[in-house]
This record gives structure tokens, C-alpha cells and sequence, in this order.
């Protein structure tokens, strides 16, 4: 089959004493071939059916075990036995510097057999002449030094918006997102950095700008890719979530600068000459509604026959350099992921639950410690591949305390002595007690704690600055800068667990010349647990963290 073209069929008409030529014995063939290829193409797709595993034997040498693929224009390709060839002698291996990755493809190939003498040209042409008796519908492998364009595969224009940020001999830096979002949709953009094993370290720093999308996470709007120096890989993927803005019927751009952007290959600088940017349509119809819509209004010439020059990609072999020569240092097989699934073991996946469902959502969580006194941290990335969010949660310390706690104040008028000029209490002189004061925190026992605390201007309001509370015996400050200009007083406590309040007793060891006292308590009640007070910490702030999120 030398044309791509499979249609319209035309079918042999057989009648009594019709005469058969070798037209009509080809267009015989022509039509179940043509027929069962385009039904190949149009319901299958293009890939790997089964097998074709490539496996290195040794440092130069590949084998191909036995397989069935199916091509771009729905021909099957079957190996029908294990092939094992040193990679220098496959077709296309030309490589001298030795350190590219190098692409293995299959191909759909028409052989000829069992050649024949041919009598009816003999007698046309005078000289012997033979023909083949048969084809033989065989394969054939090839390799390419150039990665194939992400645009070259026939879904990935379909469902995905793709710009390449940097491409050369060495490096390929491409970036992926949806071509279709719906309005308040995470989506995940993937970088994708391919490069060869002998590259040095490529490191990508850039901001980009979003028209129609909010930048998540803590970084915001901008992206770092530095290679770890641990690995030796060809291909790193890194990805960074974007929420949907609510502006269905528009087109939303991602757009990379080349002046924002810095591209570090080892210790050389990449400058970038041109500006990328993603297009991607906000919609309110369901995505998979939308991409099936494009698949179905494709044109029968581009569904047959739009990607016919396209073969099936078996294996990325990546090569290392060993002086003058080479070396096969890993084999990815069917790096492109053309496969083509059996329909009843899909069905039977799907049925199964194992595939992940349009309206499921699954969530990873992880927790992490804050400093007491810190706000809660909330960082969302959405997962669409596996309909997947992964909640990352700071959460504040709580306090490391066991007990209920409450305070307040009594302020307690002093009286001035008409011979001494100097002020006690107004009953009883030197001691006082006071009313019935309720502590806040039920029956039972409580423990209170009471201070004086001294507020330099009389006039300040309560709990102004500068106020300071003293505890116990005040005169051990005396003759320091922190001498305190109040009374020495001593202090006791009557507890009423049953009525949940207390009283405090004072008495005045002398005279004062202040005309008001201040007198702060606290006062404790012990917990038999305190996972109370911690659990309600993490409430309040998976609360706020939530509030901050939306």
C-alpha cells in the first residue's frame, strides 16, 4: 500500500466470463486492506499492542522482543521474533560525539519473496525476468538522534497547550497545561527539562504573568528548577498549580518573559530571545465534553491520514561517553507512552473502580509545625491526572499550658488620716478584705495568684503601658532602681469552690500617700487533660488557614 489514501472503497464485481487481470486481483487485495486499515486507524489509534520490549544485551547491543503495533495509517506491524542488533549498525545511528539520547522507532515495510520467472514478461521483453510471488509484511527499525516534537503525537495538541522555552542539540525545555480549564479549576503546569547524561547542571529561574489565572502556593508567580546533583537523569518535570479565574467565554495566557527568565546550563548563562505564552479557553462545558468535541469534528482526511508520516517510538536509549566510544546507559522503553489498550480489560478497570472518576477527589495531607504566636500556612496543589489535591498545613504551636486560666483587677480607694497625712484602708485601717469576687471558671478548686501593680500616672487608664505588678514582698526592690513607690502588703486568699468565686485579704504594713490601690489576680484551675485547649488551637487555625485559602 505505496498511497496513504484508504478511501473510497471500490469492490470487485464478479460475474460468468469476466476476465481477470492482475488489476483485479490487486484491487481485491486493495479493498479488505484499505478497509480493515482505516478501521485500525479511526477505532484503535497507533502503538504498541503487545510486546516489542527493547532490552540492552550489553553496552552496544539492543534486542527487540517479539510484538504487535499497529502504525499512524492503522497497518499492523508484527515481529514475529526476538531481534538483536548492535546500535551502531541500525539505520540512522550516526552519532560521533556519543552522548545524545537516541530514539528506536518501528515502521510498517512491504518486503518482496520467493522471486519467480515470469513468463508473460519474457515474452514481452525477450530476456528472462523474475518477479516476487510474494510480500512479505515486515518491519523496519530505525533510530533518530532528534527528539520528536511534543506537537508530533497525535493527543498531544488535543488536550494540552505546549511551548518549547529552549531547544538545542543538548537540552530541551518545553512547559505543558491543560488547552481547557473551567472556571475556578486548579491546574497543574508541568516544565519539562530533557537533556543528555554528559549536560552539566541546568538550573531555570523566571516569573511569569497570568491573565485569567491566580498564582498558588508560597512562591507565587514564581518558578526555580535546579537539577539535583545526586542524580543522573534525562528528564525532569516539575510542576506548579494556577486557579482558574471566573471568566468563562475567554481565553487565559501564561506568559514567560525572556527578560525574567534565566536559563543556567553548568556555569553558561542561555540568553532567551523570545517570549512564550500559553493559551488556554475558560469554559463552562466539562473539558472531556469539549476535547471529545475537536476529536469528532476532525476532518476524514486528518483523522485517516494526518499523521501518516509518524512511526511508533519503541525506546529512548540514552548513551554515555567512554573516550573515543560509547556506551548504553539506560533504555526507557516506549517513552511517549503510544500504546494501545485492550477495550475489555479498560472496561473491566474501569468497572473495577481503579480508574480515577470524573467527580472523585482524592486528598494527600501533610502537617507541619509552626512557632506559638505564627498565622496557620495553607498550600493546595491539584493533581488532575489523578483527580488528586495535596494539602500541605502549617499549624502554630499551642500554648504549653494544662490549665484554665482568667484574671482581673480590684482597685480598692485608700482613706487619709487627718494627723499623719498619710492614707489606709477605708475600713479597718491597716486591713481589708474584699467583696465576693467570681473567677470565671466554675466550681472546684482554683489556685489564685495576686499582685500589686503600681501605674505611674494616676490618672492612666487601666491597663495603660508602663504599669508594672509586683509580687510578694515588694520592699526587696527597696534602694534599686526598681524600688516600688507603693506600700509593702501582704496578702491571702479565701477559695469558694461550690460558689465559684474567692475573696482577697490584705494588710497594710504602713502608710501610703497613694490614694488608690490596684491589685491583679489570676486565677488557675487545673485540667485532667489538657487536649481541650490543644485541640481547639488546631480548629482555630485550620479555620483561619481555610479563610486564607479561599
Amino acid at each position: 500500500m505505496k498511497k496513504a489514501r484508504m478511501f473510497p472503497f471500490e469492490r470487485n464485481r464478479y460475474f460468468y466470463g469476466k476476465l481477470l487481470t492482475v488489476r483485479d486481483f490487486e484491487s481485491e487485495q486493495k479493498y479488505f486492506n484499505d478497509k480493515r486499515r482505516l478501521l485500525n486507524r479511526l477505532l484503535f489509534g497507533s502503538g504498541v499492542v503487545a510486546g516489542m520490549q527493547v532490552v540492552a544485551v550489553d553496552d552496544k547491543t539492543v534486542t527487540v522482543e517479539m510484538g504487535v503495533a499497529i502504525d499512524y495509517l492503522g497497518r499492523e506491524i508484527v515481529v514475529s521474533a526476538p531481534v538483536t542488533l548492535k546500535l551502531s549498525m541500525i539505520d540512522g545511528f550516526t552519532n560521533n560525539e556519543y552522548k545524545k539520547n537516541v530514539y528506536l522507532y518501528v515502521a510498517y515495510d512491504e518486503k518482496g519473496r520467493e522471486p519467480v520467472h515470469s513468463v508473460g514478461n519474457s515474452s514481452v521483453r525477450g530476456e528472462e525476468t523474475s518477479e516476487y510471488n510474494r510480500f512479505l509484511e515486515s518491519y523496519r527499525l530505525y533510530v533518530k538522534e532528534e527528539a520528536p516534537s511534543p506537537l508530533s503525537f497525535e493527543h498531544g495538541g488535543l488536550m494540552e497547550d505546549i511551548v518549547t522555552l529552549y531547544q538545542d542539540n543538548d537540552v530541551r525545555v518545553t512547559q505543558r497545561m491543560p488547552k481547557y480549564a473551567n472556571p475556578g479549576d486548579v491546574v497543574d503546569v508541568t516544565l519539562i527539562v530533557e537533556k543528555t547524561l554528559q549536560t552539566p547542571r541546568v538550573s531555570l529561574a523566571f516569573e511569569y504573568a497570568a491573565d485569567g489565572f491566580d498564582a498558588l502556593g508560597k512562591e507565587g508567580n514564581s518558578v526555580r528548577f535546579l537539577e539535583p546533583g545526586d542524580k543522573q537523569d534525562t528528564e525532569y518535570r516539575l510542576s506548579y498549580s494556577v486557579k482558574v479565574q471566573d471568566r468563562p467565554g475567554t481565553i487565559g495566557r501564561l506568559t514567560l518573559n525572556p527578560g525574567a527568565t534565566e536559563l543556567y546550563v553548568g556555569d553558561n548563562r542561555i540568553p532567551l530571545d523570545q517570549t512564550v505564552s500559553h493559551s488556554v479557553d475558560i469554559i463552562t462545558q466539562p473539558v472531556a465534553e469539549r476535547i471529545l468535541k475537536d476529536w469528532y469534528e476532525r476532518s476524514l482526511d486528518q483523522a485517516a491520514e494526518g499523521y501518516g508520516d509518524q512511526n511508533v517510538c519503541l525506546a529512548k536509549i540514552g548513551l554515555l561517553q567512554l573516550g573515543p566510544t560509547y556506551m548504553i546507559e539506560q533504555v526507557e522503553r516506549v517513552p511517549f507512552d503510544e500504546y494501545i489498550p485492550n477495550a475489555s480489560l479498560m472496561h473491566r478497570v474501569s468497572r473495577n473502580g481503579r480508574t480515577a472518576a470524573s467527580n472523585r477527589f482524592y486528598a494527600e495531607s501533610q502537617a507541619y509545625d509552626l512557632d506559638f504566636g505564627s498565622k496557620p500556612e495553607l498550600d493546595v496543589v491539584y493533581h488532575p491526572e489523578r483527580n488528586a489535591f495535596d494539602f500541605k498545613l502549617g499549624i502554630p504551636k499551642p500554648q504549653t499550658i494544662k490549665d484554665e486560666i482568667s484574671t482581673g483587677t480590684v482597685d480598692i480607694p485608700l482613706e487619709k488620716q487627718d494627723k499623719s497625712g498619710l492614707r489606709f484602708f477605708s475600713r479597718g485601717k491597716r486591713n481589708y478584705v474584699t467583696e465576693e469576687i467570681m473567677h470565671g471558671l466554675g466550681e472546684g478548686q482554683v489556685t489564685v495568684v495576686v499582685g500589686l501593680e503600681e501605674i505611674p500616672d494616676p490618672n492612666a487608664p487601666v491597663g495603660s503601658g508602663g504599669a508594672k505588678v509586683y509580687f510578694g514582698a515588694s520592699d526587696v526592690f527597696k534602694d534599686t532602681e526598681y524600688e516600688a513607690v507603693l506600700p509593702n502588703i501582704t496578702f491571702g486568699t479565701l477559695i469558694y469552690p461550690e460558689k465559684g468565686c474567692f475573696r482577697i485579704g490584705m494588710k497594710l504594713s504602713g502608710g501610703t500617700e497613694a490614694i488608690l490601690l490596684r491589685v491583679r489576680w489570676w486565677a488557675f484551675k487545673k485540667l485532667e487533660d489538657g487536649s481541650n485547649i490543644v485541640v481547639s488551637g488546631i480548629s482555630e487555625a485550620l479555620n483561619e488557614a481555610a479563610a486564607t485559602a479561599e
